[in-house]
């Protein structure tokens, strides 16, 4: 996969439930975001980057699961100026599963969510839900 070169921040967060150990949280963004930089605090863990690789594992399960529509319209609906975000299932990625959700309530401790922004975003929406 090669990925574009946009610029492009990319922004993972997932909340921490007091019934959740964060280590599991922890794995379950890395087993979606190979090489994410994890920061964690009492509530939240949260990953900051701007290296489109990043999303090089949701790229591939996207068009090879044929889903690429799926992606596309919760891109383009969660869209506003120069950013969008999409939920993942967090139980999901704890085993290496991408499985998107259309809502928060979706994932039973809650979601992955992801935000991107780009001056360029549609491009990245093209990149990620159309181009092969």
């Amino acid at each position: 996969m090669r990925s574009p070169n946009i610029s492009c921040k990319i922004e993972v967060l997932s909340l921490i439930n007091p019934s959740e150990d964060p280590k599991k949280i922890e794995t379950a963004i890395l087993n979606i975001f190979l090489n994410a930089k994890l920061k964690t605090d009492n509530i939240s863990i949260t990953s900051n980057s701007k290296d489109l690789h990043l999303l090089e594992k949701i790229h591939n399960v996207i068009h090879s699961n044929q889903s690429q529509k799926i992606y596309q319209r919760q891109l383009e609906k969660n869209l506003e100026d120069d950013s969008t975000w999409f939920y993942l299932n967090k139980q999901a990625a704890f085993v290496g599963i991408v499985a998107i959700c259309e809502e928060g309530e979706e994932s039973p401790l809650g979601p992955i969510k992801v935000i991107l922004t780009s001056s360029n975003i549609d491009k990245i929406i093209d990149w990620l839900s159309l181009e092969n």
